[in-house]
């Protein structure tokens, strides 16, 4: 997903064809060109994956001659959301944009957005009973559906073959052995290094807007079975034996030397990317860099280290910013894109997300990918954020506790320490009122809990 916030804004005229900069997002009438139906799509992806959207969008373009379609990258992260928070509140909203799962609750459904006509979407061939259900529900607030799951970008393991094979641990088909519990993982790392004279696993560490360590911290925490925030994200349920057991064994990886003790992002790519380690612990997005870079890797679910084969992950999702007296016109072109992207999402899962279009996970050009399609089934495991207004991708509580459990991997804060002010901090988001101005503090906006009380969707 290229999930980083490293890339500059530019704004895609895909209608026409040409390219501009500029500011984003002003009032404008439902046709565009020439009498066109005008759809303006606002995303965040760059890299690899803003290759594929452009790809995407000339083609639909090229398909819908009859709608005027402007594509507008905006920059990942906290900008992109305060610029579509902005225009959802006045008045200058695109047709459709791209906003994370995660991030729903604190995107007052029925306020900032509109949503989506299930019936007008059937119409068009998609279902709901074409998405995974937990995925799909988590995008209804009230009995409306508000958000349409593009994809899932989950947590995965990262394997250089070459080193693998030197230190023993491939099996048949020279796929990786199983792994089943953190104690054959780190004889695994162990492995590894008497193969390298490195550390085998790297991962960010360190560095500004630091998030790695917390998403390391949610996929092991999930394994066994715990929560941080109650379904309806108003309450601290985080349990301090899990917790301490997952930090504890987080900051062994680095005190024993199996894993890179102080990196940031990109030079945990670069590690990797260079042969230097045998795993890489990342979200799928990374899978276009190595295989660029002809990096002879693999790719594998998380391993169940702790029981639960669960990993963190977020959703790309489609939704509808909220414009006042949205036209029937823009509403069906904004329909019939949604529709269009989810039925050509092969092209959209080489960038290593997994589809939630579950029919694309049949086809077969999607088996034919590889790595990517090898690890399809962990959509049926992923965890996401419990809904509150301070969580999900680029979130708050991402940034803070990515902060917070980075000391524990690079040997500034011991599990303990980091657990109490872990806490600290989570208390003082339950306590702050969400800056959208919902009235709520705390939890989700919507009237309904979103997830089960494990957050597993």
């Amino acid at each position: 997903m290229s999930d980083e916030p490293r890339w500059s804004r530019r704004k895609l005229l895909v209608g026409t064809g040409g390219l501009a900069l500029g500011a984003a997002g002003c009032a404008a009438p439902s046709f565009g060109a020439e009498g066109k139906t005008r759809l303006r799509y606002w995303h965040l992806f760059g890299g690899g994956d803003g290759a594929n959207m452009t790809a995407l969008v000339d083609a639909f373009a090229k398909e819908h001659p009859a709608i005027d379609l402007e594509a507008t990258q905006l920059q990942w992260g906290t900008p992109y959301y305060t610029k579509l928070s902005m225009a959802g509140a006045g008045g200058r909203a695109p047709e459709v944009a791209v906003l994370h799962l995660a991030r729903l609750a604190g995107f007052g459904p029925g306020r900032l957005l509109d949503p989506f006509d299930l019936d007008l979407l059937r119409a068009l061939g998609v279902g709901p009973d074409q998405f995974p259900e937990d995925i799909f529900t988590r995008g209804t607030v009230g009995g409306q559906q508000y958000a349409i799951p593009l994809d899932t970008h989950p947590m995965v393991l990262y394997y250089n073959t070459d080193v693998c094979e030197k230190a023993g641990l491939l099996g048949h088909g020279g796929q990786l052995q199983p792994i089943r519990s953190a104690r054959e993982f780190m004889d695994a790392l162990r492995a590894a290094k008497r193969a390298t004279g490195a550390p085998g696993l790297s991962a960010e560490t360190t560095g500004p807007d630091c998030v790695m360590p917390w998403r390391l911290f949610a996929t092991f925490y999930s394994q066994l079975g715990g929560t941080v925030l109650s379904a309806d994200g108003r309450r601290l349920t985080l349990d301090d034996g899990k917790a301490l057991e997952i930090l504890e064994f987080m900051a062994r990886l680095t005190a024993e030397g199996l894993m890179v003790r102080r990196v940031d992002y990109p030079g945990a790519i670069g590690v990797f990317n260079a042969g230097k380690t045998a795993f890489h612990l990342n979200g799928e997005w990374e899978v276009s860099t190595f295989t660029a870079a002809e990096l002879p890797f693999s790719m594998t679910r998380v391993p169940a280290l702790f029981g639960r084969p669960t990993a963190q992950a977020d959703c790309h999702t489609f939704v509808l910013p909220h414009q006042e007296g949205r036209s029937g016109g823009a509403s069906e072109a904004a329909h019939t894109f949604v529709a269009w992207m989810l039925k050509h999402s092969v092209e959209w899962a080489k960038g290593g997300h997994v589809p939630a279009y579950l029919p694309t996970l049949t086809r077969p050009d999607y088996l034919e990918l590889e790595p990517q399609s090898a690890y399809r089934s962990v959509i049926d495991d992923v965890v996401l954020d419990q809904p509150a207004w301070f969580a999900g991708s680029a979130s708050p509580m991402w940034i803070q506790l990515g902060a917070v459990f980075s000391g524990v991997l690079t040997g500034s804060r011991t599990p303990s320490g980091a657990l109490r002010e872990a806490k600290k901090r989570l208390r003082k988001l339950l306590d702050t009122p969400d800056p959208l101005g919902s009235g709520r503090v705390g939890g989700a906006l919507g009237s309904e809990p979103l997830v089960s009380e494990g957050g597993a969707v």
